[in-house]
């Protein structure tokens, strides 16, 4: 069965935070800084319909739950992370049908003068 990650979404981008992940124990004594970007693939068409937050997912308590997950305990790889978050958000949102997440880490222990090393997960919810 095809993976679907179209239709309506709602979208976070940059979100930051400061964690100790990571394979390296320099990383998980001295910890660094973590992006994380989001879809989330729900049926926003009652919200854009009546305007009412109640009808939606409020992207605060998206926050919340991506925060919570991201600190909750500390993983080896940048995967890990993100699949916890994900697993998170699809426990907590019943409507969300998708998640598309990114977790880039742009002080990875690598040679790089410029940029940053990152990875995107693509998740469709299962089917109960």
């Amino acid at each position: 069965m095809g993976q679907n990650f179209t239709g309506d979404r709602i979208i976070l981008k940059d979100l930051g935070f400061y964690g100790y992940h990571g394979v390296f124990a320099e990383e998980a004594k001295l910890g660094q800084r973590f992006f994380v970007d989001l879809e989330l693939g729900a049926d926003l068409s009652a919200t854009a319909t009546t305007d009412r937050l109640s009808t939606g997912i409020s992207y605060a308590d998206i926050y919340d739950v991506v925060k919570t997950a991201f600190d909750s305990r500390r993983m080896k790889l940048i995967e890990a992370v993100a699949q916890n978050i994900v697993d998170e958000i699809f426990d907590k949102f019943q409507r969300v049908e998708w998640v598309i997440i990114r977790i880039r880490k742009p002080e990875a222990p690598i040679a790089m003068v410029q940029g940053e090393a990152g990875v995107e997960l693509h998740r469709q919810r299962k089917a109960q």
